[in-house]
């Protein structure tokens, strides 16, 4: 059985009782902690606060790349001559890529080296993200012969018709969601082993800044490159330039931090033991906090989704109902709304982070239920923002934006809130695998198929009308209107939370905790050692 030495303890009162030598105990004996004993583990402040640093700004490229794509959609439909369905199955193949290999993620992060994880997914959303920009688009033929209806197939002429029906665009946008994946997943768990109460807040509050900042800076990149280059391809081939700085920063600045670090730094720590992904998952299931936060942070996904997809081109069609646009489908055209769209989700993003971050760190104060019910408020409030949002767009643009903003500041309020939620339920040994479960749940039924779902009801609603702007307009507006009734169903998700938050956090504290003291410390060694050498140590 390997052991580990451990220093003894410089100061305070744990370190006042002297063995008779002079040293102090077990500890100062040279003595060795068995395997389940951790040495302390300490990382200075400002090594923290670079490492959060380094680890919001690869966020910050994360996110642009989930979010390029939708700055140039119609110049994409344009060039792979796709329809609104398909455009919608655009994504729902990047986010689905992303839901099926998080839990692949989130095993690895609660067992193996988090750094090396994190690293291997950004050179692989960024290998991915630059051949699609490669893939060519020819005139679609349909292939005939004994090739193709036999049993043997010819790989070129396959290949080929991979290429010309453009399956290889839709499978470099999932390599970049599994890509995604891995940070998704287990970034965020970094941050909770960095930081521990309010700091912890103000930490995730700074992280998720960059969701909303990083999408609106991808629609802002995607739209602006295709503008100026007059080739939407560019905008993929900048962002591996980026995404190399963020790689060389978390190899150089990012330490591959212990679990539940910050919850015993500073103390000598018993090891939690291994436990299996099976024991995890039925853990999760029996926390309801965690289990309704979920339901709630999928109402979110659902309507980020499809807004996050569809609305530039709704915020398009309304400005050529109201006369304001030519009914053209150049870059220039849709790049105007983009770049508007873009400046309001960072705007917002900004404001509504940090103003949900800081009334939940205030709040806190007076209520323990402050988390889930301010995110339940946040909620209720954003579904008539987005209804009128919607309705106004065929009366007043300005008021379409208005409302479009308001609902978007109050969407951008839960993000740090739900992951301090979560961080505070559950215990340190399987955060990446609740992290894994929350991400598959939000995406499988929220942004996974909202878009797609969007797209195919204004298909389907295009294919029963007149084939004119203003059907098509009315057509995707109708086909929005149930993201209202899925963000008040979110809201009811997190009213139930309050009711477990409480017990919930108070069972992962007392399960968390797995420190001893000197004393204690002391005991273990003594009866690891007798157990070692076949004899026990008396009992006092």
């Amino acid at each position: 059985m390997s052991t580990e030495c451990i220093r003894p303890p410089t100061g305070g009162p744990q370190s006042q009782n002297l063995s008779p030598g002079g040293k102090y105990g077990a500890l100062a004996s040279g003595a060795c902690l068995p395997p389940s004993i951790t040495a302390s583990w300490s990382l200075p402040r400002w090594r923290a606060h670079l490492a959060a640093a380094v680890l919001c700004y690869v966020n910050l490229l994360n996110y642009m790349n989930w979010f390029i794509i939708p700055g140039v959609l119609l110049d994409v439909q344009k060039y792979f001559h796709i329809s609104d369905s398909h455009a919608g199955l655009l994504q729902t193949v990047f986010i689905s890529c992303l839901l099926v290999s998080a839990p692949v993620f989130g095993y690895l992060g609660d067992r193996y080296s988090r750094k090396a994880i994190l690293s291997s997914g950004i050179l692989l959303w960024s290998g991915a993200g630059l051949s699609s920009s490669f893939i060519s688009y020819q005139v679609p033929f349909r292939p005939h012969g004994p090739s193709f209806h036999g049993k043997s197939l010819d790989l070129t002429m396959v290949l080929c018709w991979l290429i010309q029906y453009s399956w290889l665009f839709f499978l470099s946008r999932g390599i970049v969601g599994i890509g995604a994946a891995s940070y998704s997943t287990i970034a965020p768990t970094v941050l909770g082993d960095l930081f521990v109460k309010d700091q912890r807040t103000c930490a995730l509050a700074v992280f998720y800044i960059f969701i909303p900042v990083g999408s609106g800076l991808g629609y802002v990149l995607g739209s602006t490159v295709a503008e100026l280059t007059g080739n939407w391809r560019w905008a993929l081939r900048i962002m591996p330039c980026l995404d190399a700085v963020a790689l060389a920063l978390l190899i150089l600045l990012v330490p591959d931090i212990p679990r539940g670090a910050a919850e015993k730094q500073g103390e000598a720590a018993v090891r939690a033991p291994r436990s299996s992904w099976c024991e995890d998952v039925r853990y999760l299931g029996r926390n309801w906090s965690f289990v309704f936060s979920t339901l709630g942070v999928t109402a979110i996904a659902f309507v980020t989704g499809a807004l996050g997809f569809w609305a530039p081109k709704f915020l398009f069609e309304a400005r050529v109902v109201h006369g304001l646009q030519l009914p053209c489908f150049q870059g220039q055209c849709h790049s105007q709304d983009s770049l508007i769209f873009g400046a309001l989700t960072v705007a917002t993003g900004i404001i509504g982070v940090m103003l949900g971050a800081e009334a939940s760190r205030r709040y806190k104060k007076v209520n323990p239920r402050a988390e889930p019910l301010i995110c339940a408020s946040s909620l209720f409030a954003t579904a008539p923002c987005l209804y009128l949002a919607l309705i106004l767009a065929s009366r007043t643009l300005l008021a379409s934006y208005v409302f479009l903003a308001l609902g978007e500041l109050l969407l951008s309020c839960n993000w740090a809130v739900v992951a301090d939620i979560l961080l505070s339920v559950v215990v340190p040994r399987c955060r990446g695998t609740a992290e894994a479960l929350q991400i598959t749940v939000a995406h499988v039924l929220g942004d996974a198929g909202s878009p797609y779902l969007t797209g195919l009801i204004s298909s389907v609603l295009q294919a029963q009308r007149p084939n004119s702007y203003l059907q098509h307009f009315l057509s995707l507006q109708h086909s929005f209107l149930c993201c209202a009734f899925a963000i008040v169903l979110g809201g009811g998700c997190f009213l139930l939370t309050a009711l477990h938050l409480e017990r919930d956090q108070a069972q992962a504290r007392q399960s968390g905790k797995g420190t001893l003291d000197d004393k204690d410390v002391a005991s273990r060694i003594t009866e690891s050692q007798g157990l070692l050498s076949g004899t026990s140590s008396p009992t006092e």
